[in-house]
């Protein structure tokens, strides 16, 4: 049976690859170099436009996703299966911010200091350069951040401490405290870096920021299944609006690639249509 699944997975990959790279072929993928002030230097973010951004003078939702990490500094580059996935969906930019440096792997997308501050640079700095070179909806309207694994976690802490900047924050296969590489140990961090401490306030701030919040897990994810339950309970008894799922399989990239289409799809149907 594993020999089956695991044809299975590279069949869905090999697709998806497949779809990526036509996708490609009719949309202009971007490196673009950003001066930042956060991380004391230059640094990257992958720029995907939609077809047809060239033709006209419309105005597209921006989808921001985060990486994995630990990683190195050209992460960012890759995660070719979401270009052919948001193409199905409807047309977006997509914006992967370079999320690690080789001699910072694993910061969690938060702040550390003079130098290191990640969450500054994502959340701030990146959207300003993003409408200010792109032909973007420049309002919380037209935002979306999503990610994966740590990306899911910062995706999730970012999304939360800036709702004035995003509308749809989801988190794929992620957690919600910050942890060490193997994902199985906290770091020392303050309150605000663990989403759970911001549950309290979270329903007023919702309300008066309307944010479509949601995540979701393998039901084989043995670091990460048992606190995204007890997230879901916990925002469930503070009754605020979300929406969770549990899917078959672990964590692992054929599990989001399976669902990429379908969350993205949730994603731009929170928000702003493309407008001239």
């Amino acid at each position: 049976m594993r020999r089956v699944h695991a044809i299975l997975a590279l069949v869905v990959l090999t697709s998806v690859a497949g779809a990526a790279a036509a996708v490609l072929k009719q949309n202009r993928d971007l490196d673009e170099r950003i001066t930042s002030v956060a991380l004391n230097g230059r640094v990257h973010a992958r720029v995907v436009l939609p077809a047809g951004y060239a033709d006209g003078n419309r105005r597209y939702p921006v989808v921001y996703f985060l990486h994995g990490l630990p990683a190195d500094a050209k992460a960012y580059r890759g995660n070719d299966w979401l270009i052919g996935a948001l193409a199905h969906v409807g047309p977006a930019i997509l914006v992967i911010p370079q999320g690690a440096r080789d001699n910072d792997t694993d910061a969690e997308y938060l702040n550390w200091g003079s130098g290191r501050k990640w969450e500054t640079y994502v959340a701030e700095e990146v959207p300003r350069y993003i409408d200010t070179h792109f032909r973007t909806i420049r309002s919380r309207a037209g935002r979306a951040i999503v990610g994966v694994s740590a990306g899911g976690y910062g995706a999730t802490i970012l999304g939360l401490h800036h709702l004035g900047s995003f509308a749809v924050v989801e988190s794929w296969s992620g957690y919600f405290h910050p942890t060490d590489p193997t994902g199985s140990r906290p770091l020392a961090r303050g309150p605000a870096a663990n989403a759970h401490t911001l549950i309290p306030a979270l329903r007023s701030s919702l309300e008066r920021k309307p944010t479509f919040f949601a995540f979701y897990v393998g039901r084989g994810d043995k670091r990460f299944l048992a606190e995204n339950v007890r997230f879901d309970r916990e925002l469930t008894s503070a009754r605020v609006r979300h929406v969770f799922e549990v899917y078959r399989g672990a964590h692992q990239t054929s599990l989001w690639t399976s669902h990429a289409q379908d969350w993205l799809g949730l994603a731009l149907a929170h928000l702003a249509k493309p407008t001239a």
